[in-house]
């Protein structure tokens, strides 16, 4: 007889090479109620120490075999991952006795509607072994594929060994039983299946948290303001004057998507826009700056509208703005090269009720990254919206950004305390009672008509800005008293 000590120390060994999970039964606890507790399952079917047990001090054994219902003698393991490659077992016959002795291979789904505890679903035979004739009593090997439908498949399965036979009352002995795949059972609930985390890209994230599934590189969508809300920007064209302040000169709805990896370090940033309307009298330009990340680290920029200034802006080979110490993303040019005032009297595009709709235009500007940046070294803070006002002038240099927005290198820095401007320090862009030339509405915003300042239109801005954003933080909402409806462009 075998001695099962050996066969241990040669499974590990074998088992140290191999990446391969396997789920194994070899009965030397003695005790069948262990098994149980991890989840094996047996009817009509012992443990046994008799004489003609196959290794070791125990194999399992089976019922007198005089039925050839399937229900008669089995074993069932717990619920696993199928791997891939060949169930190995040992098998022998007690006596030579009787006329069929078979064993046969199903495997089992799992089906979580069904109306019971252990939600086992169809069962399906896919492999029988059937003892030759004349019958011996002799240790056979057996090697049996796992069938393709089940191979390393990211589901659970259980397999079920049963054991059947007519004539005479031989039984039939199996031991060593090694079947690949993960041991995928919660002995702490009643049994069932872990849950599968199925990664189909091999990211390290599973699919139901991955927002690209099939795409390895991507794993993560991190929006802002939001996936479902787009915000609102707003600029005045005059700095360093406050001229009419009506706010409406550029206005830009956005949302701004950093794309991350498993890792969190960004693949690329998919800037959407919603061109909406223009008062100005100036041929303006859009664009932002990502605070702090080196143009070298972006690829070639996609989707923005340029080559409508006279040469006014230079580009660098990637489309970012040249002679810039970070990377600058001009969205758009010249704002009138693209939305044109509709004519017939009307001001400006979509600033004068009266007038006819330009419809708005969509861009989708995507900058890819060619560096490992981590999505904290651009954080939302670090989108640097502004515009150049007056690229008709053949100047690049007039900046207007968002209270408190860093210039960017191209900025002209004479301009900064002349006319109503009083940046100083750290603070620019803000009068000298802090109100801003430019506005951020996470929430959107409906922007004032032409040649109405935006305090007739909304009763508490002035308040909001000269508090620093510390008094009347909804000041752009509809509620009572907070604002003048005919003073506010809305179609």
């Amino acid at each position: 007889m075998w001695n099962k000590s050996i066969l241990v120390i040669a499974s590990l060994m074998i088992f140290s090479f191999s990446t391969q999970a396997t789920v194994n039964l070899n009965c030397e606890s003695g005790n069948r109620s262990i098994e149980q507790g991890n989840c094996w399952n047996f009817a009509g079917i012992a443990y046994s120490n008799v004489e003609f047990r196959i290794s070791g001090f125990w194999s399992l054994r089976s019922n007198q075999l005089t039925s050839l219902a399937n229900a008669a003698s089995w074993s069932k393991t717990p619920w696993i991952k199928p791997g891939t490659g060949n169930i190995t077992l040992k098998t022998r016959l007690e006596n030579d006795g009787g006329t069929i002795r078979t064993i046969t291979f199903s495997y089992i789904t799992y089906d979580a509607t069904q109306n019971n505890v252990i939600k086992e679903g169809e069962s399906t035979v896919f492999y029988t072994y059937n003892f030759p004739k004349p019958f011996d009593i002799w240790i056979k090997d057996l090697s049996i594929p796992l069938p393709s439908a089940i191979a390393n498949a990211n589901q659970a399965y259980k397999i079920v060994i049963t054991c059947v036979g007519s004539g005479g009352t031989s039984r039939i002995f199996l031991d060593d039983i090694v079947i690949p795949g993960e041991y995928w059972s919660d002995p702490s609930n009643n049994c069932l299946p872990l849950a599968i985390i199925i990664d189909t890209d091999k990211d390290g994230v599973q699919d139901a948290d991955d927002a690209y599934p099939n795409d390895a590189a991507r794993a993560y969508n991190n929006y802002y303001p939001s996936d479902k809300v787009f915000g609102t920007l707003a600029f005045e064209d005059t700095w360093p004057g406050k001229g009419d302040y009506d706010m409406n000169d550029v206005v830009v709805d956005y949302k701004m998507n950093r794309v991350t990896n498993a890792e969190n370090n960004i693949v690329e940033v998919v800037a959407n826009f919603v061109v909406r309307a223009s008062g100005a009298n100036h041929k303006n330009a859009f664009g932002f700056q990502l605070n702090g990340i080196s143009p070298d680290a972006i690829g070639v920029v996609k989707g923005n509208k340029s080559g409508f200034s006279d040469g006014l802006f230079k580009y660098k080979s990637n489309g970012l703005e040249d002679n810039q110490e970070f990377a600058n993303c001009i969205v758009f040019d010249n704002f009138f090269s693209f939305m044109k005032p509709p004519g017939g009297g009307t001001i400006g595009v979509n600033v004068d009720k009266a007038g006819k709709f330009v419809p708005y235009v969509e861009m989708t500007v995507t900058l890819p990254f060619a560096k490992k940046i981590s999505i904290n070294e651009l954080t939302t803070d670090k989108f640097n919206f502004y515009i150049v006002s007056d690229i008709a002038s053949g100047k690049r240099g007039r900046e207007i950004h968002l209270a408190d927005g860093v210039p960017t290198s191209l900025v002209n820095q004479e301009l900064f305390g002349t006319y109503d401007d009083r940046s100083t320090g750290s603070h620019y862009y803000r009068t000298i009672n802090n109100l801003p030339w430019a506005i951020n509405v996470l929430q959107g915003f409906e922007y004032p008509i032409e040649k109405v300042s935006i305090e007739k239109g909304y009763n508490h801005f002035i308040k909001w800005a000269e508090s620093s954003g510390e008094q009347y933080k909804n000041w752009f909402e509809n509620g009572q008293g907070f604002r003048n409806p005919e003073n506010i462009y809305s179609r």
